[in-house]
């Protein structure tokens, strides 16, 4: 099979303006993402709306393509990239342009998931451990999972999912796997182009997600488990926070 990586990135940002061009660690954000991510697909690409971030892109020697302006998410974003390149790939792996400490393994564990020649969509999720807080469990930014027994997704919610009815909510954590959606997708080529045909739908509209959209007109996404947090860059502050993890992480690479 053959993956096509796409990283989508636009400038505009309501919670952070020109994020992708911001500096970690002596480098862009968006360029963190691609040296990360380069060399694991057989072609991997940015696609933005905006000549700034193409041109940054070109300068560290990237490969980048120019798209619309109106698009509403980057899965829009990523099948018109795809329908541009024209390349003859089998999946397109939609990689967050705000991860700079996506793993390889990460790459690997989706990709995966296309083994099983049923799998139309997949994404990954993070087990919340025993010590994770229940206010972690509790954050809306942090959408959370639930599966069936073969690892496909039943729903996804901002809201705690399941809901224990005979226990303390200070016990959850214990009594019950709950899963971290990590924002990482892939499709098949031909169900891409479906999916971004659909109009938005209630459930998507109500949560603000997605995935839903494709739940609910009947498809299924496949779930990869990784057991490795990624840390995404919504705002400044959270910049901040991925300077301090890649100074922990480079001081551990010295030893």
């Amino acid at each position: 099979m053959k993956f096509l990586g796409i990283i989508p990135a636009r400038y505009a940002s309501t919670r952070f303006p020109a994020k992708p061009l911001a500096i970690l660690g002596g480098k862009t954000v968006i360029q963190r993402v691609y040296e990360q991510v380069a060399g694991l697909l057989d072609y991997t690409c940015v696609a933005t709306d905006d000549v700034r971030i193409e041109a940054a892109v070109k300068a560290f020697g990237g490969k980048v393509i120019m798209t619309s302006t109106n698009h509403k998410s980057g899965t829009d974003r990523c099948q018109e990239a795809c329908t541009k390149l024209g390349l003859g790939f089998d999946v397109v792996i939609n990689i967050q342009g705000d991860e700079p400490f996506i793993q390889a393994s990460q790459l690997e564990t989706i990709k995966a998931c296309f083994n099983d020649p049923t799998t139309q969509i997949a994404t990954l999720v993070k087990p919340f451990t025993s010590d994770n807080l229940i206010g972690e469990l509790e954050n809306i930014n942090s959408p959370k999972v639930v599966l069936d027994k073969n690892r496909n997704a039943l729903y996804f919610s901002r809201s705690i999912i399941p809901y224990q009815r005979n226990a303390d909510k200070a016990d959850w954590l214990q009594k019950h796997i709950y899963y971290k959606h990590i924002g990482l997708y892939a499709y098949r080529v031909d169900i891409l182009k479906e999916i971004t045909a659909l109009p938005q739908s209630a459930l998507e509209l109500a949560e603000s997600l997605e995935q839903l959209r494709w739940l609910e007109n009947g498809y299924t996404i496949k779930v990869g488990i990784s057991e490795f947090e990624t840390i995404g860059i919504d705002t400044p502050e959270d910049l901040e926070k991925a300077e301090q993890q890649l100074k922990v992480m480079n001081e551990i690479n010295k030893l």
